[in-house]
This record gives C-alpha cells, sequence and structure tokens, in this order.
C-alpha cells in the first residue's frame, strides 16, 4: 500500500469489493507510524464514508395521533365543556374528562407536562390525600385516547390539574430554575389560558417557543425509539430476506446474550449474529446523530465493541451510522473506520452488508 496519505484513500474508494476496502483498511498499521494513523482514518472517513451520510435533520418521525385534525377536536371540547375556560372549577374539571375524555390531552399540553410527568404529578395529590393509588404513563394516554376514568380518578386528574395551572403544587424555582408553567399561556393562571384560548398566540410567542425547542424537541423526545428504529429495521429487512440468524438485543436478555455467546460488554450490541452452530460471527451497532460532539462520544462506543470481539477471538464489529454528526471525520467518523476496520456502512449502503464477510457464508441460516 502506498505511503502517500491521499494515494492511500484513492486505492481504498476503488476497492472493487467491500471485503477488499476492509483488508486494505486493516493494512494501515502496518504502513504508517501511530503519529500519522489517526490522520490517515480521517482522510479516508472524509472521503470515502462521509458522502454518504445523509441529514436526517430534514425529516421527523411522525405517528397518526400528532396529526392536527384529532387534536383540533380533542380542543374543541375542551373549550366548550369549560365554556372556553371559564369554567375550571375542581368540579368543572372533572365533568369535563368525564363527559370527554381526551379533553385530558389539552389540558396536559397547557401544563407542559409529558404523559410521565403528569401521571406523576397525580401520584403525589393522591399520595398527599392518603390514597396508595400509582397513576402510570399508560393510563394517561389512555385517557386521552378516549378511555372514561373512574370518577375518583377524573377527580384527581382535575383537582392536580387545577393545582398545576394556579401554581400552587410545587414550590417556589430557584434561579436559576424557572416554574415550567412560567410560560406565556399560563403565566397569570387560567386567565392567561383564556385570553390566549380567546385572542390567539401572538406569532412571535409562537416562534419563540420553537427558538428554544418546543415544537420540535418535544417531537423528538417523542420518537426517539422510533428514530432508532430508523437505522435497526433496515438491518433486521436485510438479515430476514437473506436467511441471516440474528438477535436485536434491544428485545432479548443481556444475561442470555453473555450465556449463549460469552459477550460481556454492556449494554450489548444492537445486533448479534450466529451460525447454525450457535457460534458468535459478528456484532452491529447502530448510531445515528446530527450532533457532532455526541458523535465523537458514540465513537468511543466502537472501541469497546473492538476490543470485546478481539476477547473473543477475532469477532467483527459492524457500524450502521448516519445523521450529519457523523460527518466530523477527525475524531468521529474516522476513530469508528479504524475500530471496525471500514465495516461502516449507511441508509444509502447497507445493502452491500450482505456480500461483506461473515455474512456471505451465512446467507439462508448457513
Amino acid at each position: 500500500m502506498a505511503t502517500n496519505i491521499a494515494a492511500t484513500v484513492s486505492i481504498i474508494a476503488q476497492s472493487p469489493t467491500w471485503d477488499a476496502r476492509v483488508q486494505r483498511i486493516r493494512q494501515i498499521p502496518e504502513v504508517y507510524g501511530l503519529g500519522q494513523q489517526a490522520r490517515v482514518y480521517a482522510a479516508i472517513a472524509e472521503q470515502v464514508y462521509k458522502p454518504e451520510l445523509s441529514p436526517m435533520f430534514a425529516h421527523l418521525p411522525w405517528r397518526d395521533e400528532y396529526e392536527l385534525a384529532p387534536f383540533k377536536q380533542a380542543y374543541t371540547e375542551a373549550y366548550e365543556h369549560t365554556a372556553g375556560f371559564t369554567k375550571v372549577s375542581d368540579h368543572d374539571l372533572r365533568e369535563a374528562l368525564l363527559s370527554v375524555p381526551r379533553s385530558l390531552r389539552i389540558f396536559r399540553m397547557l401544563l407542559g407536562y409529558t404523559a410521565d410527568e403528569l401521571a406523576a404529578a397525580v401520584t403525589v395529590y393522591l399520595a398527599e390525600q392518603g390514597s396508595t393509588q400509582r397513576v402510570g404513563k399508560g393510563r394517561v394516554l389512555g385517557i386521552e385516547q378516549g378511555r372514561q376514568p373512574s370518577a375518583v380518578l377524573a377527580a384527581a386528574f382535575a383537582q392536580t390539574i387545577n393545582r398545576l395551572v394556579t401554581r400552587s403544587m410545587w414550590g417556589e424555582a430557584e434561579e436559576p430554575l424557572r416554574p415550567k408553567l412560567a410560560k406565556p399561556d399560563t403565566e397569570h393562571g387560567w386567565v392567561s389560558v383564556r385570553r390566549f384560548a380567546q385572542d390567539g398566540v401572538p406569532f412571535a410567542i409562537y416562534l419563540h417557543q420553537r427558538f428554544y425547542g418546543g415544537a420540535f424537541g418535544q417531537l423528538l423526545n417523542a420518537t426517539s425509539s422510533v428514530r432508532g428504529d430508523l437505522l435497526e429495521l433496515p438491518v433486521m429487512e436485510l438479515f430476514n430476506d437473506h436467511g441471516i440468524r440474528y438477535l436485536r438485543t434491544g428485545s432479548s436478555d443481556q444475561a442470555e446474550i453473555e450465556t449463549r455467546f460469552g459477550l460481556t460488554v454492556r449494554p450489548a450490541p444492537d445486533f448479534v449474529v450466529y451460525d447454525k452452530n450457535d457460534s458468535l460471527r459478528a456484532i452491529l451497532e447502530c448510531k445515528q446523530t446530527n450532533d457532532g460532539g455526541t458523535a465523537r462520544d458514540k465513537a468511543g462506543r466502537f472501541l469497546n465493541l473492538r476490543e470485546e470481539g478481539a476477547r473473543l477471538g477475532g469477532i467483527p464489529v459492524f457500524a450502521v451510522l448516519d445523521g450529519l454528526g457523523w460527518r466530523r471525520t477527525g475524531d468521529a467518523l474516522g476513530p469508528v473506520v479504524r475500530y471496525t476496520d471500514g465495516r461502516v456502512f449507511t441508509l444509502a449502503t447497507v445493502g452491500d452488508m450482505i456480500e461483506t464477510q461473515p455474512f456471505p457464508q451465512l446467507v439462508r441460516g448457513a
């Protein structure tokens, strides 16, 4: 292999197969000294792998429940059953929740609470009343989907919502903290709510919410597991289509993986691939991020996996990456190329993985 970095990158880029690319990348420590290796891997990442990354920030995962029409319907029900948020006593809110359970979503959005947070607040309220009943996220979401609560639970939600809107439930915040309800539509309790319901939200305030992540941050948080699936599902489809034996570790027990395959790294890699003899053949990790600093931090995970693969006799490590964060080549993508010997794939190239060893030997359960 050439000792000129540009020539080395060119040779690797022109590899006829992915296996040939891997073989050439594995020769780098034999050709270059330690002081040069980081630059070489960064150059390979920059010119060979970076162009395949996609801007995952351009699209967001979506769910039917986020459509505007059903939300507007729930809002109309909440508005009408409280006479434009003028009838908001504990009794009024209780009757609204019993009559139109979906209105709970509107009251929760007024609070700016997640389903988990509202469930926790109601549980705290119930405990203060001497009840041992616990409310979970599922109960909140069920009511928001139209499942009628019991009269007792409706009353607990109503009283909790009222105490939160009027900011009488939690203690005062100390700098630099600020109460979550100290936002324009609830800053003065129900008075603010009524004013915004009647006059609308000024566009500047709407955009201000976006400025500190309101609309987009909440959607990203709500769909974090879905975004993880954006990389893992194509891998599953590839393996299923070609009869590759694998475990997706998110649905498997860590102890079982350790006992069955000897993998001790925690958490286990996203996928473990094995043959008909139940022998471990490959480990694979999916990582997507649009933040360069996060990508840098995640790169170290692949070093841990490489060391684990070496401990187990040279099990190859594969990476499936995407997002603009990995465009940071010097200390993020470059190290991953190094730790995986170039077995780095994206959504655009994941189909090529099946041609890379050991997968040709494992097709159709071989």
